[in-house]
């Protein structure tokens, strides 16, 4: 893993970015500016895209098990938590993006406000915990 040490900093880094776009996304339609809206939203779906090719190659290159988390007491409990629902959340989430993504590219923007108000919470959630598995992976309980 020495020489692609980098991959769990620009991760985490890259979903924090996505939860950055996707919260502008949200104020700027709240504030009726919907060009930024888009602009941000098509950000963060773009971010998240790079992300996800990073962390599949990631995975790839250094292997599924690469690093485990080591702390003991009820921190692990709480790791585990958030990192089993970031992943599966993770997982059921992306289609439901891209469909949500798509209804307001067509201009179906009743199906995809109704679409948002659920996915939106839900792939905020997904960034926010991919930077929380990280910084109690690698920075607060790291395994060597």
């Amino acid at each position: 893993m020495d020489n692609w040490w980098f991959f769990p900093h620009l991760n985490a880094f890259l979903n924090g970015l996505s939860g950055v776009f996707l919260l502008a996304g949200f104020y700027f339609i709240k504030t009726g500016q919907r060009e930024k809206h888009r602009a941000a939203m098509t950000t963060a779906l773009a971010i998240s895209a790079v992300f996800l090719t990073s962390y599949v190659t990631s995975k790839v290159v250094i292997g599924l098990d690469s690093v485990k988390f080591t702390a003991e007491g009820p921190v692990r409990w709480i790791y585990f938590f958030v990192l089993i629902t970031h992943t599966v959340l993770a997982a059921l989430i992306t289609p439901f993006v891209l469909v949500t993504f798509w209804r307001a590219l067509k201009g179906r923007f009743e199906v995809h406000r109704k679409l948002a108000r659920v996915v939106f919470p839900i792939w905020l959630y997904v960034s926010v915990t991919g930077v929380i598995v990280y910084l109690l992976l690698y920075q607060l309980f790291p395994s060597n």
